[in-house]
């Protein structure tokens, strides 16, 4: 494993957003091309990820406000669905 970030995709000439060089890849947060001077690596994740120093600016280096969103769109409708299951049983008896 090396220290920099890699190319990927299918565009091999995709430049930084920020400051026209070759682009090293997409911003983890806004999934604009950055190379790897005009951003930040994730920390505290199983996966390394590359976030826009934009982003790093509004948020930190962490993905935890994303995840908590996904895990919001996972555990309220479970939550919603027993709080009907609860209120029906209470009802029919």
């Amino acid at each position: 494993m090396t220290g920099q970030l890699s190319t990927y995709g299918d565009d091999d000439d995709a430049r930084c957003v920020f400051c026209g060089a070759l682009a090293a890849g997409d911003c983890a947060r806004c999934q604009r091309s950055v190379c790897g001077d005009c951003c930040v690596l994730t920390s505290g994740g199983i996966r390394t990820w590359a976030i826009c120093l934009d982003c790093q600016e509004r948020g930190g280096q962490s993905l935890r406000a994303e995840w908590m969103t996904v895990a919001g769109w996972v555990v309220i409708p479970i939550l919603l669905l027993l709080a009907a299951a609860v209120a029906y049983v209470t009802w029919m008896h």
